[in-house]
């Protein structure tokens, strides 16, 4: 009993893990319509997000060097 027990739950393991990583590939090629529109203009929370998504790294900091214009 106990090795069918085994069995059942590495079969189930196996089957929940292969679920798990063809489920991307399975939801990008059921979709047959672009995410975003680009015929459309982009909603308010994207337009204002936008200037702040690359403000500056956590990890060495902003570029504090002065450029000048050519």
């Amino acid at each position: 009993m106990s090795r069918l027990r085994n069995v059942a739950l590495a079969t189930g393991l196996l089957a929940f893990a292969a679920a798990g990583l063809l489920f991307p590939f399975f939801l990008v090629t059921s979709r047959s319509k672009p995410i975003i529109d680009a015929s459309k203009p982009l909603p308010p929370q994207a337009t204002f997000r936008g200037p702040y998504v690359n403000t500056g790294s956590h990890d060495i900091g902003p570029d504090t060097t002065t450029y000048t214009k050519k």
